[in-house]
């Protein structure tokens, strides 16, 4: 199998660190560029970057030199995995596109677009056939990091629910690492997260719907989300309601979520979980500080009561969310040969 040569895109930010530190010893991804801001662009990564999560940074990382953003920048590697702010995302993934160079985005721009793909592997991995019929280079979405979580376990269900109420407790990491600070969330909820709501809506009905080339055709159920912050640094929850079309047994959901595997468990690719979806039995799971699995879902709470399912979702925003997700879509699209 050849090797993807790729280039990071926010690689100092906290998805972007992610993307480094998961692509170290990667069996068939080199990192051979990284790009920060323009104050960053000539410094050495290891000086450049004010490292955030666990562990070191990687020893390959430490004395690659950062570039800019510009396409001239780029035109030798196979692919920009952009881990951008989504307020300059736009114009500088449209730019790198102009110039032929294929992007993996986790930037908002674009994603409900009809001609761009937006995946969750295990989800809708089948969506990115339609890029067989594109002529040159490409653009390929992640979703919402929420929308990603949630929609996991959903994905085995799809096809017996009605309409689904959610509401989320999103980790304050979700709004990047200057939220940290906790300077407005400790000891606070706030329920409202600009767009957040509208997202989560339109990108599961995406997702979960059916992909043409230039087209989809949304999955089509009412979707009714109330998404919050929360004074807790890493990991996002859904308290999901899900109205069936008809009463089920509690056992047989388990059993479809326990039992749920798709094409990147199939192909046992590197970043894959085993099993993507955990079912926890415990009365209190799942929990961010005991729970939370870099690339699984976990879920709890699982009860159904005549035709309402009730389930508590948990997920890793940085890793499942974004950079993992990013990873595990080049590593669908290889396997795949897209690339």
């Amino acid at each position: 199998m050849g090797r993807v040569r790729v280039s990071i895109l926010g690689s100092t930010g906290l998805v972007g660190q992610w993307m480094v530190k998961l692509l170290e010893n990667h069996p068939f991804i080199d990192v051979v560029k990284l790009s920060a801001s323009p104050g960053k662009v000539g410094r050495r990564y290891g000086d450049a970057v004010h490292w955030f999560i666990p562990g070191d940074i990687p020893e390959y990382a430490r004395d690659i030199e950062l570039v800019s953003t510009e396409p001239l920048d780029h035109k030798d590697v196979d692919v920009v995995l952009s881990a951008l702010p989504n307020e300059v995302a736009g114009s500088v993934e449209s730019k790198l596109l102009a110039s032929g160079i294929n992007v993996v985005s986790n930037a908002s721009p674009e994603r409900l677009s009809p001609s761009v793909p937006l995946i969750n592997p295990e989800v809708n991995w089948n969506h990115l056939e339609i890029l067989r019929s594109t002529k040159g280079n490409w653009l390929v979405k992640n979703p919402n990091c929420t929308a990603a979580i949630i929609s996991m376990p959903l994905k085995p269900l799809q096809d017996l629910i009605h309409e689904l109420h959610i509401v989320t407790l999103q980790s304050v990491s979700g709004a990047g690492y200057l939220g940290l600070s906790y300077l407005a969330i400790d000891g606070n909820v706030i329920p409202f997260i600009k767009g957040e709501e509208e997202k989560i809506d339109a990108e599961i009905n995406k997702m979960l719907g059916k992909q043409s080339p230039g087209n989809y055709e949304p999955w089509g159920r009412p979707i009714y989300v109330t998404s919050t912050r929360v004074p807790v640094k890493y990991g996002h929850m859904a308290v999901i309601h899900a109205v069936l079309k008809e009463p089920m047994d509690r056992d047989k959901v388990i059993n479809a979520l326990r039992n749920f595997r798709s094409l990147p468990q199939e192909a046992e690719l590197p970043t894959a979980p085993k099993e993507p979806v955990k079912v926890l039995d415990r009365i209190d799971a799942p929990q961010p500080a005991r729970d939370l699995d870099p690339m699984a879902v976990s879920v709890g709470r699982v009860s159904v009561r005549n035709n309402v399912l009730r389930m508590v979702v948990l997920g890793d925003n940085l890793v499942r969310g974004a950079a993992g997700i990013t990873i595990l879509t080049l590593e669908t699209m290889k396997h795949l040969k897209l690339i």
